[in-house]
């Protein structure tokens, strides 16, 4: 029987709202989760599925990377998720991105990242859909997984209510909350900790405290093929160059800077939409693509062909599959705190407000919810 006394409600039940109630329903609290919508259905379902510890930088990121990992490990055991620890494959075919990537090897075994370094030659075995032709080398990482996310995050929360009591409100849009309070207009609950979990719908709840913080939203875009006859594995998930400029875990190495200007002369689209792509592959056997990435609050409900096309264009130049029929496109939107990782204060006494993962909240929800308890 549902009451309206938790020892922590959240708001919001993407996948930080998820890991938030996990944490704490493990820990014998009693929880809510308040959701506008009648399913989750914001950037948690429009990703790529991938918890992907090879972009965080060595270091307290990192580390709370491989906690994600663990508990997802643990999770997909226990809620019957499909996981596949599938790892991943960084390609090289330029001098410039296989410089950087030998720096990187270099110190990434007493960083804590698990790699090799592969010929050409090898990396079949790790994936069917890798274009050798040109190709320098590819760096090997062992730690990523793939999730269905649009299958997963649901499969999360039936497991949260039925297995760990976790009391679930959609079509609960929250319009108020005040210390131990909170309110949709309508009913009124009430709880010792509140968490703000609300992802890019920055506008109904503490609009001026984002707006001050500096924090932005992320749109992109990303499409998938129709399944893949016969089985076909992916393997690894794959990425190429441009993916270098993207994640943190490479921005301190000097080499980049060349990669940087050589893709800016080949095609300055890449920076102006911040396009770089990566692929995975779901439990239906659907390869996701993606993606790209324009930052503003005003963000355009109409996605761009061009960015398609672009995403694309550059896929093919280092992976192909039996099926490239595209079945679906869609836009999603994350936010997104320049120069921080995540955006996490306390608004009033017990009241905390937790976003801006900047686009990696499979990776590090469940170790940030860790470290908040």
């Amino acid at each position: 029987m549902r009451d309206n006394q938790y020892d922590v409600a959240i708001v919001g039940a993407g996948i930080a709202g998820l890991a938030i109630a996990y944490t704490a329903a493990k820990k014998g609290l009693k929880v809510g989760v308040f959701e506008r919508n009648t399913r989750a259905t914001g950037a948690s379902v429009r990703n790529f599925g991938l918890v992907w510890p090879i972009g965080q930088p060595a270091g307290p990121l990192l580390d709370r990377a491989m906690r994600s990992r663990e508990v997802w490990l643990e999770l997909a055991k226990e809620a019957g998720i499909w996981l596949r620890q599938n790892g991943s494959l960084q390609l090289a075919y330029h001098d410039d991105e296989w410089s950087v990537i030998q720096d990187f090897y270099r110190e990434a075994g007493q960083a804590g990242y698990q790699t090799k370094l592969l010929t050409p030659n090898e990396v079949a075995a790790y994936s069917p859909a890798v274009r050798t032709e040109g190709l320098k080398g590819a760096l090997w990482s062992s730690t990523e997984c793939t999730v269905t996310s649009r299958q997963a995050i649901p499969q999360i929360a039936q497991y949260l209510s039925e297995q760990l009591k976790v009391e679930f409100h959609y079509g609960a849009a929250v319009t108020c909350v005040e210390p131990k309070t909170l309110s949709d207009f309508y009913d009124l609950w009430h709880a010792e900790r509140i968490f703000v979990c609300s992802g890019a719908e920055f506008e109904t709840l503490y609009p001026r405290i984002f707006r001050e913080s500096g924090i932005t939203k992320c749109n992109l875009q990303m499409l998938r093929t129709q399944s893949q006859p016969d089985d076909w594995n992916l393997g690894a998930s794959l990425c190429a160059g441009l993916t270098l400029l993207h994640y943190q875990s490479y921005a301190h190495l000097p080499g980049l800077e060349a990669v940087r200007e050589r893709y800016n002369q080949e095609n300055p689209d890449f920076a102006k939409y911040g396009v770089h792509v990566l692929v995975s592959q779901n439990a239906y056997g659907e390869v996701i693509l993606g993606d790209s990435h324009e930052y503003g609050w005003d963000v355009s409900p109409f996605d761009r062909e061009e960015i398609n096309k672009l995403i694309l264009d550059y896929l093919h130049g280092f992976a192909r599959f039996p099926n490239e029929i595209i079945a679906e496109s869609w836009h999603g939107v994350y936010p997104k705190l320049p120069g921080k990782t995540e955006f996490v204060m306390e608004v009033d006494p017990g009241v905390w407000i937790l976003n801006g993962l900047s686009g990696a909240g499979m990776t590090l929800s469940f170790g940030l919810a860790q470290e908040l308890f």
